[in-house]
């Protein structure tokens, strides 16, 4: 006789990759972190299927929305080889709500994707921190974001990051650029750091010139170069806020992706050009670090990195001393760096080691 056959295994999702109560847990225990962003208009709780926000509890009477969205980049890979998670959550959100305060909007709230191939709530939750951090400095609420347990989609350990944010700008009082004409002055807002664009050199530099992360920088000693590679991009939301709705700032330009030469004519009008004296600034030393171990050609630092300005300015002349000093007293350090002529619509940037000029057409469907 025949025995009968065995019982056939039971699947489930837990076997297959993907903990459920591993997600439960993760939301219990960053519902404190969401909470802490709370604002006028949202009360930031976690849970539900969407979040909500009241843009009249907010103050504001005949409102645009103005949405943007961004990731980290391969800073991430950084982060993650060394077990440095505390602080691109503050990248994530900075590279958001910078982009809305260009366009005179005030972040409003803030939703996250965070993806991974095994969750590991001790990661995710030093993430979310930073994001709920970055939120915070913004002073915009986290009303809710994803969490993907995607098993075979990513390497052990890795994990990426989506930002979402929606700001708010009155009728009639969003920063288009339409102002800016010959004679205004432009400042340079200092950045702190490398913030989140170029990474894929940094790296690749860190690979070829056999760079050791965890030791002091040779440009620093006080800092580790990770750390110092790694600090946080500068939230500008809060110091610009004021002088936004006052009026005196003609035009805004978040120095990401393609530096000062790419970013600075996508806020210009036709007709006009923008100068830029590379000598009005003194260059940070992690940057100088980084042109000498990649002997980069000047115009390659232009077009990849910051080179220290994080936000340029563009106000009227009469304005310009009163606008750099209230950003000094709200704690920005800040440049007179160039000025707007006639010409076409571009930007030149000039110094001691050569010349290079950028004009772009950019149009409303560009990326950033």
């Amino acid at each position: 006789m025949n025995e009968p056959d065995a019982r056939p295994e039971s699947y489930t999702y837990a076997r297959a990759g993907v903990s459920i109560a591993a997600g439960n847990a993760l939301v219990k225990a960053i519902a404190p972190l969401a909470k802490s962003t709370a604002r006028p208009g949202a009360e930031a709780s976690l849970g539900g299927f969407g979040g909500f926000f009241d843009l009249k509890a907010a103050g504001y009477q005949d409102p645009l929305l103005v949405a943007a969205n961004d990731g980290v980049g391969t800073k991430l890979k950084l982060a993650i080889d060394h077990d440095r998670h505390d602080g691109v959550g503050i990248d994530l959100v900075a590279m958001c709500v910078n982009d809305l305060i260009v366009q005179g909007a005030e972040p409003l709230f803030f939703l996250d994707y965070f993806a991974t191939g095994r969750l590991e709530n001790g990661v995710a939750e030093r993430v979310i921190a930073g994001i709920a951090e970055g939120c915070r400095q913004a002073g915009c609420a986290l009303i809710g974001g994803e969490t993907a347990e995607m098993p075979g989609m990513y390497a052990e350990g890795d994990y990426d990051l989506a930002g979402f944010c929606v700001g708010a700008v009155e009728r009639g009082e969003a920063l288009t650029g339409e102002k800016v004409k010959p004679g205004d002055v432009i400042l340079g807002i200092a950045s702190s750091g490398v913030h989140s664009n170029g990474f894929s050199l940094v790296r690749r530099l860190a690979a070829d010139k056999g760079w050791k992360l965890e030791r002091p920088a040779l440009f620093d000693q006080e800092r580790i170069l990770i750390d110092a590679l790694l600090e946080p991009t500068r939230i500008y939301v809060k110091s610009l806020l004021a002088v936004v709705r006052s009026g005196r700032i003609s035009a805004l330009a978040h120095i990401t992706g393609g530096g000062l030469l790419e970013n600075i004519p996508r806020v210009l009008p036709d007709g006009v050009h923008a100068f830029i004296d590379a000598n009005a600034w003194q260059q940070p030393r992690l940057m100088a670090f980084l042109q000498a171990q990649g002997n980069v050609e000047p115009e390659e630092m232009a077009r990849t990195f910051n080179c220290g300005i994080g936000m340029a300015a563009i106000v009227a002349p009469q304005d310009a001393a009163a606008v750099a000093s209230e950003l000094a007293h709200a704690g920005e350090t800040v440049f007179t760096v160039g000025d707007v002529r006639r010409g076409e619509k571009g930007c030149t940037v000039s110094g001691t080691q050569g010349t290079w000029c950028a004009r772009s057409d950019w149009s409303a469907t560009h990326h950033g």
